[in-house]
């Protein structure tokens, strides 16, 4: 009986053992995609705010004839067709590596990630212009805040949210149409419907991508797959945040 006793014993102990082993690198997992995803969305921030200050900074204004007071970088950057081809860019780069990752080094994935984020800072320089420097800052904390609470919310929730995750996904798609036709019609009544049904969308995007990225973890991945998906977890949560704070924006900030 008392061999018995310690056989079962030494079970449990190893089943606990082997439990914390696994919370343990999971957290670790996490602090990773999190590390990751701050690096990208400080340096989307840093970019943004030197190549502001390097095209001109306040004295920038943009009229109904064009950008007045740039300077040549200023002009390159915000004229022409400089924001298409960085969209165009950025984005091949997001498609490159949702669908090439399992082929990449960590490594090579996390610098494309970060060339990403530091094309986008380019491309959303132009908010500077757009919004003052008090406005656009208040609403990143605000935005940061939200993020903050509802990723934690899709980490620690039992709940299953993967059945709200097809109908953001829709919904995503119908704000993407809906921005295309506005372009057109140029509705300020729309335009402010479809951002607060961004943030909405995003919202729950945040909390829903924060337990898939939990759920791609695996105790068993070496440190190749492991990176790969931290990667992609991090670009996950990039986006999602990047885009709650743009939508945010357009009726938080202040224009100038």
């Amino acid at each position: 009986m008392s061999d018995f006793d310690r056989n079962v014993a030494a079970r449990g102990f190893g089943a606990a053992g082997q439990a914390a082993a696994i919370d343990a690198g999971l957290r670790a997992y996490m602090l990773r995609v999190y590390n990751y995803m701050a690096a990208g969305v400080a340096l989307t921030g840093v970019v943004a705010y030197f190549a502001y200050q390097m095209a001109g900074g306040d004295a920038i204004r943009l009229t109904a004839g064009g950008v007045v007071g740039a300077t040549a970088f200023g002009q390159a950057l915000l004229g022409g067709f400089t924001p298409i081809i960085l969209m165009l860019v950025t984005l091949g780069i997001v498609f490159f590596l949702s669908f090439r990752v399992h082929t990449l080094q960590p490594s090579t994935a996390f610098g494309l990630f970060m060339l990403y984020a530091g094309l986008l800072g380019l491309a959303l320089m132009s908010i500077l212009v757009i919004y003052t420097g008090s406005s656009v800052a208040r609403t990143f904390f605000i935005s940061a805040a939200s993020f903050g609470a509802l990723s934690l919310y899709g980490y620690t929730t039992q709940r299953d949210l993967s059945p709200i995750g097809s109908f953001l996904i829709m919904g995503l798609f119908g704000i993407i149409l809906a921005s295309l036709v506005n372009i057109f019609l140029g509705s300020q009544g729309l335009a402010f419907v479809i951002s607060i049904v961004g943030v909405l969308i995003f919202a729950g995007l945040t909390a829903w991508d924060t337990q898939k990225i939990k759920e791609m973890y695996s105790a068993n991945d070496d440190g190749t797959v492991a990176g790969r998906k931290a990667v992609m977890g991090a670009l996950t949560l990039y986006l999602d945040f990047i885009n709650l704070f743009l939508f945010m924006l357009r009726f938080l900030g202040d224009r100038r």
